[in-house]
């Protein structure tokens, strides 16, 4: 019990980063858990608290989305999740906990170095919806490829959020229906949900108007030095 209130009190700071911005919420969460509960057993259990940051952010924003873009978001990202899935399962722990590491530590250089200046052509945004895809069947996490992708799509900010919510919400309800018929969820992770999904719930809907008043600019640089020393952690776990 004392491991789930310590995994609730990370998860309701770690996802109120993520709705927020719209990213690192699963990516902060990880390496600070990763010395109570197994790496694969976090990301089965991030569905929860990543569905509940969709749900809520999508509920109390006034934004409308285009049906046919984000259809041709989810057309190649489920095409990309398709891989994901059969590597989840056949990659031993110790080559998940490797390609985990290094793909957070990536995301966290490119944030910190480059962040936000990416620009694509459409064969370049359906690569960027087929490896977000990819990397959320896989690791859990495709916030700074979608936003990365969103922020050269569009040039409002919560537009972006808005839409990356919707990319999620989308994404993580795939994961959870494929756990689910593959049996992936034991009766710890079913416990780790059950007793920290209504705190979760409470703090997330009002994490979610921190937005209106948070500084983007400085918010966006400290989640990236954050993103960055959480992969550089996976390796040294």
């Amino acid at each position: 019990m004392f491991a789930i209130i310590i995994l609730t009190l990370v998860c309701a700071l770690t996802y109120t980063f993520e709705i927020v911005f719209g990213l690192a919420g699963t990516i902060l969460m990880l390496p600070l858990l990763s010395f109570l509960f197994p790496i694969k057993t976090l990301v089965v259990y991030s569905v929860l608290p990543q569905i509940l940051v969709a749900v809520i952010g999508l509920a109390r924003s006034p934004k409308k989305i285009d049906r046919r873009f984000m259809a041709g978001m989810l057309v190649f990202a489920f095409s990309g999740a398709v891989v994901g899935f059969a590597l989840f399962y056949y990659l031993s722990v110790s080559a998940f906990q490797m390609l985990l590491a290094t793909a957070i530590t990536a995301v966290g250089l490119f944030l910190v170095i480059a962040p936000h200046r990416a620009k694509f052509n459409p064969a370049g945004m359906r690569v960027m919806d087929i490896l977000a895809g990819t990397s959320q069947a896989l690791f859990g996490i495709s916030g700074p490829i979608t936003m990365t992708r969103l922020l050269a799509t569009f040039p409002d900010k919560n537009t972006v959020r808005h839409y990356a919510f919707a990319f999620f919400l989308s994404m993580n309800g795939l994961r959870a229906a494929e756990y689910a018929v593959h049996g992936t969820y034991t009766d710890e992770i079913l416990w780790m949900m059950l007793v920290s999904a209504p705190f979760l719930a409470v703090t997330l809907w009002f994490s979610n108007q921190l937005h209106l008043h948070i500084n983007e600019q400085v918010f966006r640089k400290v989640v990236a030095w954050m993103i960055l020393l959480g992969g550089l952690s996976l390796f040294y776990r």
